[in-house]
């Protein structure tokens, strides 16, 4: 995993291409993020560094945040994530770049938590179809049967039942970063993301989609003359 930024999801948009489209947009607050810490293969066994963003404004701050305000102006940091370096990676400077670490036109994947459902039945968390709707009948919503009564004698573990639904780690990958605004320090990147407004978020570079289409365009123009070279010369 290369570093990525920690943001704050402050709601959607639209942006307006040079060609008058318009582009559904999340706005991605992502201000003041800093490195806390620096993980080396000789001292932990592997190579990372820690970010940190938003400041603490309560100033109860427990133990674990405390030697972090000290260090960063007394202040302390809501979010902290560990990012891992790949194999061969240098360690950063000890300033974090920003949102300078992206361009525009690049794909990124964003992780985020989803909206809380509180207890939700069959329909809504697991899309079942339901019981017939008829006059008379009386399981429309239910489960319905869940497992026989003589083997195995119970419910099987992980059977698909009502329950707390919502607040799930989930990732959204190819996403495109739209335009980078330095003077807002918000990045506007293309599509919805996981979770409501105020949530905390994590943006890396996409792990399947690194180019943009143009630029995949061009890398694969040279592999199709050399082919073509190669039928000639047999």
């Amino acid at each position: 995993m290369s570093i990525g930024l920690i943001g704050k999801k402050l709601g959607m948009t639209r942006f307006f291409d040079e060609d008058g489209v318009s582009i559904p947009v999340t706005v991605i607050d992502v201000s003041d993020n800093i490195f806390l810490q620096k993980r080396t293969e000789e001292n932990d066994g592997y190579t990372a560094v820690q970010v940190a963003f938003d400041d603490q404004k309560d100033s109860r701050l427990n133990m674990s945040k405390l030697g972090h305000a000290k260090a960063h102006g007394g202040k302390a940091k809501r979010v902290i994530k560990e990012f891992r370096l790949e194999e061969g990676e240098e360690l950063p400077e000890i300033d974090h770049p920003g949102m300078s670490l992206f361009e525009e036109g690049q794909f990124v994947d964003v992780i985020g938590t989803t909206k809380g459902k509180g207890f939700q039945g069959v329909m809504k968390r697991y899309n079942f179809h339901g019981q017939p709707a008829a006059h008379g009948h009386m399981m429309h919503r239910r489960t319905g049967g869940i497992g026989a009564g003589t083997d195995p004698g119970r419910v099987w573990k992980n059977k698909a039942m009502p329950g707390r639904h919502g607040s799930y780690r989930k990732t959204v990958q190819n996403l495109k970063v739209i335009k980078l605004r330095d003077e807002d320090d918000v990045i506007l990147i293309s599509g919805a993301i996981p979770g409501a407004k105020g949530g905390y978020v994590v943006i890396r570079p996409a792990v399947k989609k690194a180019l943009a289409p143009q630029d995949l365009s061009k890398s694969a123009a040279p592999a199709k003359e050399a082919s073509s070279d190669e039928a000639a010369s047999e």
